[in-house]
């Protein structure tokens, strides 16, 4: 039962992993969004931060929630105690 919890641990921190990194890089872009939008300036840039608010960021922050269930998942799965303030004997 354990090796079958560690492997399925495995394959939730690696899912864990790239989606954390898909993550950070759109809110990368979005910041490059707000960025192009303060210098084009106008009804342009209102556009701009309308859509990337009302559209992309919902996404993100749902997708940051499911990677977080991902992630505690695979740490509890895997025998580590998150969200726990004492440290674990070996």
């Amino acid at each position: 039962m354990k090796n079958i919890c560690s492997k399925i641990s495995s394959v939730m921190k690696t899912i864990f992993g790239y989606g954390v990194t898909i993550c950070l890089l759109g809110g990368g872009l979005t910041f490059f969004g707000y960025m192009a939008a303060l210098i084009i300036g106008g009804e342009t840039a209102t556009e701009i931060c309308t859509v990337i608010y009302k559209t992309i960021f919902p996404y993100i922050i749902k997708a940051s929630v499911i990677l977080v269930l991902f992630g505690l998942l695979a740490m509890y799965l895997n025998g580590e105690m998150a969200l726990n303030s004492e440290k674990k004997k070996k």
